[in-house]
């Protein structure tokens, strides 16, 4: 399924947040990249169906902005940052509510089978059972990617997946999303600060800067020292891994602070304290 963003923009009260956004995405991972505040979230709210931007947002062609909730669950798979609290569910309720509106909806042996399935690829079907409660964080977090999964979309938008999740987790979830994009041609979408983890497994990159695009492309044209330096306003080192993908290492931040530009003069910061010797 092909995403096409023409001319979009949304603004929060008097602040422009997305300026005329244009943008492509395809069957494979895009990730989006870009300081805070750039639009990243925004984005994907306004493809979820959550924000209504003016401008276009084409599936295959074909107009989405104007369709109901209903239809857009059908092809859309949604996994926000802020993940609502369904901490009084068992980790299979929480699964299942991606397949269904409401636990009170008729569930079938096959739903059952699917959720135990994307449990099981993760390595978690033995948690199927247990309240959210009783899980970390990262476990949480985990639970909320393979509900976003379960309901096989054609078009999987994740906001910071890699939240809250350690390392060997944060490269088992990559691993068995960059798999299941391939095999079942999904057109994935996701939010990352993590560069390097971007680098490595998207297969495009684009980069927001002020609510539009900045740059986009493969990793190796996007990912360099001076792209770094502009957008992010940080000093950098990249070198490339064995496998051909950039990885950075940020070394300083091009802006003085003011504590720092005390610190350059010699001044004590004004209405400090003394600790010193008292009477």
């Amino acid at each position: 399924m092909k995403l096409d963003i023409i001319d979009l923009n949304l603004s929060y009260g008097s602040t422009k947040v997305l300026n005329g956004l244009n943008m492509q995405a395809k069957p494979e991972i895009t990730a989006l990249i870009g300081p805070n505040a750039t639009g990243k979230s925004t984005l994907l709210k306004c493809v979820a169906g959550i924000l209504k931007p003016t401008g276009h947002i084409l599936l295959d062609g074909e107009e989405i902005l104007d369709k109901r909730n209903k239809e857009l669950r059908e092809m859309i798979s949604y996994l926000p940052q802020e993940i609502p609290d369904l901490t009084t569910l068992t980790v299979m309720e929480v699964v299942l509510l991606g397949r269904v509106n409401s636990l009170s909806w008729k569930v079938s042996e096959e739903e059952i089978d699917q959720a135990y399935g994307v449990l099981e690829d993760l390595g978690l079907d033995d948690l199927a059972p247990r309240p959210m409660t009783e899980l970390s964080g990262g476990q949480q977090q985990m639970i909320y990617v393979a509900q976003s999964l379960v309901r096989n979309p054609s078009l999987l938008l994740m906001d910071e997946p890699t939240n809250n999740l350690d390392m060997q987790k944060q490269l088992e979830m990559f691993e068995l999303i960059k798999g299941v994009t391939a095999e079942k041609e999904i057109t994935t979408l996701m939010v990352l600060h993590d560069i390097n983890l971007a680098s490595r497994y998207a297969d495009q990159i684009v980069v927001l800067r002020d609510g539009k695009v900045f740059c986009s492309g493969p990793a190796e044209e996007v990912i360099n020292e001076d792209i770094i330096q502009e957008v992010y306003g940080v000093k950098s080192t990249v070198h490339f891994h064995q496998d051909g993908f950039p990885q950075i290492v940020p070394l300083c931040s091009v802006r003085c602070l003011p504590w720092q530009k005390r610190k350059d003069q010699g001044l004590a910061h004004q209405g400090s304290v003394d600790f010193g010797q008292q009477n």
